[in-house]
């Protein structure tokens, strides 16, 4: 994760030098580690990233569920990276994209697009 967030550029309408941060980067479970979490806190950037379940306190060897949500939890947001996660699985039901056939970046850019494509026509 921290080195697809160096390669961040967000282009300004009024023209000037791109931004380097993102305003609120969101991330499956995979990317919740303390390496991440900590570069983030340190770019004062704000993220939505679920605790794994296995990352709790523990009571008598079972994690203990949390009875409420944790602090600064925004349900709009999460919600919204729950609609990406979901599209992203939609897509991998096509094949190629699960498996990565095409080795070739821009090749595989266009199996995306056009899985995208087919999806989007189906609904």
């Amino acid at each position: 994760m921290i080195q697809v967030l160096d390669h961040v550029r967000v282009p300004r309408p009024s023209g000037g030098h791109p931004r380097t941060r993102p305003d609120h980067p969101c991330a499956d479970r995979a990317y919740s580690s303390r390496r991440n979490r900590r570069h983030l806190r340190r770019r004062q950037i704000e993220h939505t990233i679920p605790e794994p379940p296995t990352s709790g306190p523990t009571v008598g060897g079972a994690v203990a569920r949390a009875a409420a949500p944790p602090p600064g939890f925004n349900r709009e947001v999460y919600r919204r990276r729950n609609e990406a996660e979901r599209t992203i699985l939609t897509l991998k039901g096509f094949r190629a994209v699960a498996t990565r056939f095409e080795k070739r970046t821009y090749v595989f850019h266009g199996t995306v697009t056009v899985a995208a494509i087919r999806r989007w026509l189906r609904t």
